[in-house]
């Protein structure tokens, strides 16, 4: 395979399952994430404003605050109208009957109903109704002219939500919550509940309310003289403050709920728009180069955010990219392959066509030689083409371990030596005394070494010396093979390792290697996230002397 083609060590393939095309998902402006996003934050303005419109506890604190008023407000006229019936006793000795049917009782309850602008019914032991001060008021009051304060000015948002919470209220049913106010004119102790208890000496309170929905709260006393109760006292209040209070405080909630819901809606959508949006986009670009649409198809760049989105797009595109880059590697391989398939059977093909005709019997065996030699080569083509193809796959699927380098140097160089123990060439190794170790894979390092000691063997001349040197960095590790050879041409430094690239000695056959040794070692050295570099040795002249492979491998 190409040397541009960087497989990873470790990364599982993933097995191909069908050659059919699945449909492209389309997706519309609002994802299931961002309606997931939104509808997380509505849900909790939502819920929290539900819970404020609710406003119970708020409502029974100001009903509790109005009883205690009206509780203090009924002690305080009842000891007023007790003292008012104690002055009606005569002084001469004789004792009269003690009632609180008189008028003075009755202006006294006047006086302060108008005083607490609380209305009163004042009732006999029997329940019989004695006064209310509704009737005494509105017969013993003149006419009193008074300036009303400007209304009040309210903003249009404000009215606009008054009117709103109105609608919506009238939509409501009116809840029976409490029992119904009396509506008798005349009413007597039979339809206030509270009068019999207070009668009986003890005070009580009650809720009401009429059939409109509108609260009455009433509270009852006993009204005592010498230590005889003498009647009972009701007094009543309308809740219409509180409605009051509670709508308006509702109105106010509403308002800021609404404020809310438009700020939460507005962040919702522009936080779904920032997450899910971008992520839209990527799914479209990674649909299109899986469906294949387009040659190279760009996948946007969100590297600038900063965040996990913009980490997603960077790897999106660095994937796409090697994709990319493996497809135009197999492609060149493949049209290489071809290439120089073609060369020893276009040989092949004119060999036979020769053999054919020429009848001369050492003619004949010449060309005999030359078919022979095609096809060896051919089979050496094949062979290396194979190992090469079946080599980036292996890469891919494999799991790296720990190579102890030193040795692996050392096994391969005894090897050599014992091989070549009838040959002129010589070794040198020089190890470092601790172990050096990497993760990758120990037979194809091997084979990288192999490779890179075969040429060196190959251009060394007699008596040559081929050098291997092992040396332990501070990050990386360094294999580094030298021979006595001529050396490699300059603007050749980078082109051995590309494929079926040869520029091998004059005196070996032709075809003896297919050029794919040094473009695999590279293969194998960048999956394991190292390099190989080529150089030359020179003498202090500036001569060559040979040449220089290093292998970088980190740690």
């Amino acid at each position: 395979m190409s040397s541009t083609a960087k497989p990873y060590l470790g990364k599982t393939v993933p097995e191909k399952k069908s050659e059919k095309r699945e449909k492209t998902v389309r997706r519309g402006p609002f994802s299931s994430l961002g309606r997931r996003i939104m509808a997380i934050n509505l849900f909790s303005v939502i819920f929290l404003a539900g819970g404020i419109l609710y406003l119970d506890q708020f409502r029974d604190g100001l009903i509790e605050a109005r009883f205690q008023s009206l509780s203090i407000n009924s002690r305080m006229i009842a000891g007023a109208l007790g003292e008012t019936a104690l002055q009606e006793v005569s002084l001469d000795g004789e004792i009269q009957y003690l009632t609180l049917d008189s008028l003075t009782i009755k202006r006294v309850l006047r006086r302060l109903s108008i005083i607490t602008n609380t209305p009163a019914l004042l009732f006999d032991r029997e329940g019989n109704l004695i006064a209310d001060s509704r009737r005494l008021i509105s017969a013993g009051r003149n006419i009193v002219f008074e300036e009303l304060p400007p209304p009040e000015i309210k903003s249009p948002i404000r009215v606009f939500f008054e009117e709103l919470y109105d609608t919506w209220e009238r939509l409501i049913p009116t809840s029976n919550d409490y029992e119904l106010y009396p509506a008798n004119p005349i009413p007597s102790g039979k339809d206030f509940e509270e009068v019999g208890w207070a009668i009986n000496g003890d005070g009580g309170r009650m809720t009401r309310q009429t059939r409109d929905g509108e609260l009455i709260l009433s509270v009852s006393v006993p009204v005592q003289g010498f230590k005889h109760i003498l009647g009972g006292l009701v007094l009543t209040e309308s809740g219409n403050a509180i409605n009051e209070a509670v709508r308006s405080a509702q109105v106010t909630t509403l308002i800021v709920f609404s404020v809310t819901l438009v700020i939460t809606l507005l962040l919702s959508l522009f936080l779904a728009r920032t997450i899910a949006s971008p992520i839209h986009h990527l799914a479209e670009a990674a649909d299109k180069v899986r469906l294949g649409i387009g040659r190279r198809i760009v996948i946007p760049d969100f590297s600038d955010r900063k965040d996990e989105i913009g980490d997603l797009s960077t790897s999106f595109r660095a994937m796409t990219t090697a994709l990319y880059d493996r497809l135009d590697a197999i492609e060149a391989f493949a049209a290489d392959v071809a290439h120089e398939l073609k060369n020893p059977l276009t040989s092949l093909g004119t060999a036979v066509q020769a053999f054919e005709q020429v009848k001369d019997e050492e003619s004949r065996e010449k060309l005999r030689s030359v078919l022979a030699s095609d096809v060896k080569r051919l089979d050496r083509l094949i062979t290396d083409i194979s190992a090469a193809s079946r080599l980036d796959a292996e890469l891919s699927r494999a799991e790296g371990e720990t190579v102890n380098l030193k040795s692996l140097v050392e096994g391969v160089v005894d090897t050599y030596e014992t091989t070549q123990m009838f040959t002129s060439v010589q070794f040198e190794v020089e190890l470092p005394e601790e172990e050096v170790t990497v993760e990758g894979l120990p037979s194809r390092i091997s084979q990288v070494l192999r490779n890179l000691i075969d040429n060196a063997i190959s251009f060394s001349p007699d008596d040559g010396r081929v050098r291997v040197r092992l040396q332990d960095g501070d990050d990386h590790v360094e294999v580094v093979v030298e021979d006595d050879g001529p050396g490699i041409p300059k603007n050749k430094l980078k082109d051995i390792f590309n494929r079926f690239y040869t520029e091998r000695p004059k005196s070996e056959d032709f075809g003896r290697h297919s050029g794919l040794g040094l473009s695999i070692s590279m293969l194998i050295i960048e999956a394991h996230g190292g390099e190989i570099i080529a150089n030359n040795r020179h003498s202090s002249g500036g001569v060559i002397k040979g040449a220089v492979f290093t292998v970088k491998l980190p740690k």
